[in-house]
């Protein structure tokens, strides 16, 4: 009788676990690097839709202008609020499309899709903080300022982790990936003309 060898059949894709909305956003702020590990090559489109249009809609609340058109027209007020969200997630989904071309530019070897979702989800994940501040406090005061500096320090250290690992980048190109587009976006987000 004839020796044969079976190999059982090997589980679809068991090494990776499906990533969560809320392990995904959280994990950002107490083990980022074993999260960006993880998501490494996965788009994350959904959560970073989800949280453009929530940091859209936190900084509407935020201007003045806002309660102000609410007290003429709620209407007109959430018609602005949903413009503002829109144009945040364009404009995000550029920036996430900007930083993958130029990590490629400059030698990096990953996919457009994982690149820009996960830039976009960890420049408002850190945002967040500071977006939430900003709504009961006045933008140029102390505290608000105080965590808009902290939060855009760790946000450029968590993108410069992101690109490095998703383009196989060294650190300095890396930084150099995501350096001009970072200071511009906290330049005019975080800090914007007259809120000193």
């Amino acid at each position: 009788m004839p020796l044969t060898t079976t190999t059982a059949p090997r589980p679809p894709d068991a090494g990776r676990r499906k990533l969560l909305w809320h392990r995904l956003i959280f994990g950002l702020w107490y083990r980022p690097v074993e999260v960006l590990d993880e998501a490494r090559d996965r788009s994350v489109w959904g959560a970073a839709m989800f949280l453009c249009l929530l940091c859209g809609a936190l900084g509407t609340l935020a201007k003045d202008s806002f309660w102000a058109q609410w007290d003429v027209s709620p209407a007109l007020a959430l018609e602005a609020m949903a413009i503002s969200s829109g144009v945040v997630l364009l404009a995000s989904l550029l920036l996430g499309l900007v930083t993958h071309a130029i990590a490629r530019r400059l030698g990096g070897n990953g996919r457009p899709g994982p690149t820009a979702s996960l830039f976009v989800l960890v420049f408002w994940t850190t945002d967040l903080p500071r977006l939430a501040l900003d709504t009961c406090l006045p933008t140029a005061s102390i505290p608000v300022r105080a965590t808009a500096s902290a939060t855009a320090a760790f946000g450029c250290a968590l993108a410069t982790l992101l690109i490095r690992g998703q383009h196989h980048l060294p650190t300095r190109k890396a930084v150099a990936a995501v350096s001009v587009q970072m200071l511009a976006a906290v330049a005019l987000l975080k800090f914007p003309p007259g809120s000193g």
